[in-house]
C-alpha cells in the first residue's frame, strides 16, 4: 500500500510500513524555508497517528544537498529584525522537536550538503545514514546567531561537547570521514548505494517489535534528559513488556525460527 501527499516544497509518501519525508527545494539545495518548519510538525503528527508507518527516513530531493541550511532570503524579511527571528527560531524549535519526540525509529539519508538548519533536522533523527560526498557543517558564528540550548544539546549529545565546539566556533564544513568518526554519521556509503543501504536498513527495523522500538526510544530519551538510574515509569516499561504480545510472539517465531508478526503491543 503507497499513500502520497505532495506539496511544492514537501513530499511525503509512504510505501507499505516505511514513510519517507522528502525535503523538495532541489533548486536551492532543499533550503528550508519558514513555511517547512511550520508545517512540520503537522505532518509528523500524522506519522504518529498512522499504525502503519513502523519507520520514517528523512531525506532531500536532487544530487547536491540533503539541506544547505534555512532559506537565506528569509533573514532579510521574516528574520529581519528580533520580533520576527523569535517568531521564525519557534518554528525551527517545534520542526525539531517534532522529530526527536516520535516515538517511531527515524532515519536521515544524507548526500552533500547537511548544513545549518538541515543538519539541525538530522541531529533530531535518531541516526545519519550519509554517502562519501558529504559535508555536515553548523553555522550561527557565520551569521552572528546563538545556536538553541536543545539543538546545541543534540549536537553534544552526539560527538561530544569538543568536537560540538570545534563545528560550532570554526563554522567549517566536517566531510564525511570525520563526520563518520565523530559519529554525525552512524554509516558512509558511495553515493550510488546510499538509498538502496538506507531503504534496507529501515526495511530491517520496520520488522522490528514496534512496543520495544517505542518504549526503547522512550528511554533513550529519558538518558538523554540526564536521567541515571531506574525509577519506577522505566522499571514498569521493562517488566511489562513480559506480558505483551510483542514478547509473545518474538519468543515463539525465535524457537519456531520464522519471522516475527508484530503487532505493536
Amino acid at each position: 500500500m503507497t499513500a502520497k501527499n505532495t506539496e511544492s516544497d514537501l513530499f511525503f509518501d509512504r510505501s507499505g510500513s516505511i514513510a519517507t519525508l522528502t525535503l523538495n527545494r532541489p533548486h536551492v539545495r532543499n533550503a528550508i524555508s519558514y513555511g517547512m518548519y511550520e508545517r512540520l510538525p503537522h505532518i509528523l503528527s500524522r506519522v504518529e497517528a498512522d499504525d502503519e508507518v513502523k519507520v520514517l527516513v528523512l531525506r532531500g530531493a536532487g544530487n547536491e544537498a540533503f539541506a544547505a541550511g534555512a532559506d537565506i532570503k528569509e533573514f532579510r524579511t521574516l528574520r529581519a529584525d528580533g520580533a520576527g527571528a523569535r517568531i521564525y527560531n519557534a518554528a525551527v524549535a517545534s520542526a525539531e522537536h517534532a522529530i526527536s519526540r516520535l516515538s517511531k525509529p527515524t532515519i536521515a539519508m544524507v548526500h552533500g550538503f547537511c548544513i545549518g538548519g538541515g543538519c539541525g533536522l538530522a541531529l533530531a533523527c535518531d541516526f545519519r545514514i550519509a554517502d562519501t560526498k558529504s559535508a555536515f557543517g553548523i553555522t550561527p558564528a557565520r551569521l552572528g546567531l546563538v545556536y538553541s540550548l536543545e539543538s546545541t544539546k543534540r549536537l553534544i549529545d552526539v560527538v561530544g561537547p569538543a568536537e560540538a565546539s570545534f563545528i560550532l566556533f570554526s563554522g567549517r564544513h566536517v566531510d564525511a570521514d570525520r563526520a563518520l568518526r565523530t559519529g554525525l554519521a552512524n554509516e558512509l556509503h558511495e553515493p550510488e548505494d546510499l538509498a538502496a543501504a538506507t531503504y534496507t536498513l529501515a526495511s530491517e527495523i520496520s520488522q522490528r517489535a514496534p512496543m520495544s522500538l517505542r518504549r526503547t526510544k522512550e528511554i533513550i530519551h529519558l538518558i538523554e534528559m540526564g536521567q541515571a538510574s531506574d525509577d519506577a515509569h522505566t522499571i514498569e516499561l521493562r517488566d511489562s513488556s513480559f506480558d505483551s504480545l510483542d514478547y509473545s510472539e518474538g519468543v515463539a517465531a525465535f524457537l519456531e525460527k520464522r519471522p516475527a508478526k508484530f503487532v505493536g503491543s
